[in-house]
């Protein structure tokens, strides 16, 4: 809602505002109470999210896995925060981290657009028979009184208040600019009648939606309006529909920052309303038709034209989401289908965005799964990087015969798909953890961000290792000797195994993993490093190797566990519960460094490695 009068040119704002205080004086009480009534907006989204560390997300987590339940989630937080927008953005948010699904977002779109039309009735039941003003200046006080105090609960509550009581002070000035503009301009002697003027005044309604970034301040100012006889009833129909359209391209305008996730949900958004606005506009004079008689049932008066209006804004909505929601599932299917990332040169992340950065528990969620797209990147280079291919790793055939049958060495520029798939998306990784170590953030929050920021080094650190390994491995690794060929065997084999194992933990469930899952890996490690040290030992003791080449073997194979630890070591963040308290628990259990050690038979001090100078490194 606000990012549209923030990126705006700031001269050309002012410009409009002068010349249009210039030519009307009463336009500035009504420009005041537009401006009221959007900071108040401003002021309850702020205050909402002083809530969302953690218990808005946990509800809409636990309140969307049903269709019915996500619409009603839409409409009970639209109607609650009186703002589709942020509801919208926390939505795309969790759709573009996969914390809920596209049909489940879809269902919450519904319901926000629902939601909406409260407002509507609010402000014509409400907001224009009583004198609301008196009301904003208790709700100011509190507001800020709260502001003031050290609680951070009692700072978003004071946000809230002042949220009210802006929006009913905005509210107040409207109605009084436009009284007092109706003595000097009426608007209402241009109506123009027929299908041309539903669409000219529809097309009036969503460029002031486009304009405010707000659906809630259009209706304010068609009811204001109306309510004052500057626009006629059906002229106010066709406004109402123009508002729909405009807070679909909103989120539109939103959505594009977002990841593949978010601008399906924001095309998903904009054919819903579009839809919708269809059917009002060709079918108004039914829909109208069925407005008089409902309002006739539940006691209106036929010249309650606000509350007809707020009646049409309901029905036309409520419409529109019975006439979707059995096709919530088919619409899914087909963005999914057809709504695809184009190709890139460069590594793009898949998670990261804009949005994302709204709440805590959505940056993190998108930034592990960033980190899990890295890890996938680095399993593919390093699967290569030892001659298999992934399709090996992922299936069940034998690694070992897989090793042994090698017949060529995978051509492979590191350097090359190190830059295009490992440090460009590492570097926007680190970014975006920059921007989240900028905002509040809870301590168990901080701890997750240096967890998954170790992880992506790890990762990177892995395939470095590998950028060493393979310049040897290249030249050895089907040597005609077959006493050479058989441990750089051993090193690729080992480098599988626990490619092909990560793997597998990270397609288990997650509450079968445990701390013992890795150290089991990490032991395995371990006891095959000290057999190929001890392997190699011997055969320079029997005069079977030159010293020089072992030495070059000894590298590769403590690259090999570099590759193998880094790769462990990142496996905790991403498949270990988030929560210290969690890991805590299984790290009681979990095998430390000295008992992995012991464990692989060597003595109590874990294993320690240092590389030769740079010229034994390539020995050989």
């Amino acid at each position: 809602m606000i990012r549209f009068w923030r990126q705006a040119p700031l001269p050309l704002l002012l410009l409009i505002l002068g010349y249009g205080f210039w030519v009307s004086p009463d336009f500035k009480e009504i420009a005041a109470g537009v401006a009221l009534f959007l900071f108040g907006m401003l002021s309850l989204e702020k205050g909402f999210k002083a809530f969302t560390g953690g218990t808005l997300e946990q509800v809409l987590r636990a309140s969307t896995n049903r269709l019915w339940k996500s619409i009603a989630f839409g409409i009970t937080s639209t109607t609650l925060m009186q703002s589709s927008t942020l509801v919208s953005l926390v939505t795309i948010s969790f759709v573009s981290a996969e914390m809920i699904t596209l049909a489940a977002g879809i269902g919450v779109i519904m319901g926000a657009n629902l939601g909406t039309t409260t407002g509507a009735w609010l402000i014509a039941g409400l907001g224009l028979r009583v004198d609301i003003a008196g009301y904003a200046m208790p709700a100011l006080v509190v507001g800020v009184i709260l502001l003031l105090q050290r609680s951070k609960v009692l700072q978003g509550i004071g946000y809230l208040a002042l949220g009210v009581g802006f929006l009913f002070l905005g509210i107040h000035y409207m109605k009084e600019g436009f009284e007092a503009f109706q003595g000097a301009f009426d608007l209402s002697g241009y109506v123009i009648p027929g299908i041309l003027g539903v669409l000219l005044y529809t097309g009036i309604g969503m460029l002031i939606t486009v304009i405010m970034q707000s659906s809630h301040a259009t209706l304010l100012v068609i009811i204001t309006a109306l309510a004052t006889g500057q626009i006629s009833y059906d002229s106010a129909l066709a406004l109402a529909i123009g508002a729909n359209l405009g807070s679909a391209i909103t989120t539109a305008i939103g959505g594009m920052t977002a990841n593949l996730g978010g601008k399906r949900l924001a095309i998903a958004h904009v054919l819903f309303n579009v839809m919708t606005a269809t059917v009002a506009i060709v079918f108004i004079g039914q829909m109208a038709w069925a407005v008089d008689h409902l309002g006739a049932l539940i006691g209106l008066a036929d010249d309650e034209y606000l509350l007809k209006l707020a009646l049409f804004h309901t029905l036309f909505n409520l419409l529109g989401v019975i006439l979707l929601a059995p096709f919530t599932g088919v619409l899914e299917r087909a963005l999914i289908k057809y709504v695809n990332p184009a190709p890139k040169s460069r590594e793009k992340p898949l998670y990261l965005y804009p949005g994302a950065l709204e709440t805590p528990a959505t940056a993190i969620s998108a930034l592990r799964k960033e980190v899990g797209h890295l890890y996938d990147n680095a399993h593919d280079l390093i699967a290569h990087g030892v001659s298999l291919r992934r399709s090996v790793i992922d299936s069940e055939q034998s690694l070992a015969d897989a090793v042994k049958n090698t017949r060529r060495i995978i051509p492979l520029d590191v350097d090359d798909v190190y830059e295009a798939k490992i440090k460009s998306l590492h570097s926007d990784i680190i970014a975006f953890i920059s921007e989240i170590q900028g905002r509040e953030l809870s301590q168990q929050s901080v701890e997750q961000l240096y967890d998954l920021q170790q992880a992506s080094r790890d990762i990177v650190e892995a395939v470095k290792a590998t950028k060493h390994l393979q310049k040897n491995l290249s030249r050895h690794g089907l040597s005609a000797n077959p006493l050479i060929r058989e441990r750089y065997d051993v090193i690729r084999l080992q480098i599988a195994r626990v490619l092909r194992e990560i793997r597998q933990l990270r397609t288990q469930d997650p509450e079968t993993v445990t701390r013992l899952s890795l150290d089991a890996i990490k032991l395995s490690v371990q006891k095959s490093g000290r057999s190929f040290t001890a392997d190699l030992n011997e055969l320079i003791r029997g005069r079977r190797l030159s010293s020089s080449i072992a030495t070059s073997m000894m590298n590769d194979e403590n690259y090999a566990f570099e590759i193998c630890s880094n790769l462990i070591e990142a496996s905790h963040a991403l498949l270990l519960p988030p929560t210290r308290a969690e890991q805590s628990a299984e790290g009681q259990l979990a095998l430390n460094e000295q008992d992995i050690a012991r464990m692989a038979g060597g003595n109590s001090n874990p294993r320690t490695r240092t590389h030769t100078d740079e010229n034994e490194k390539t020995a050989g």
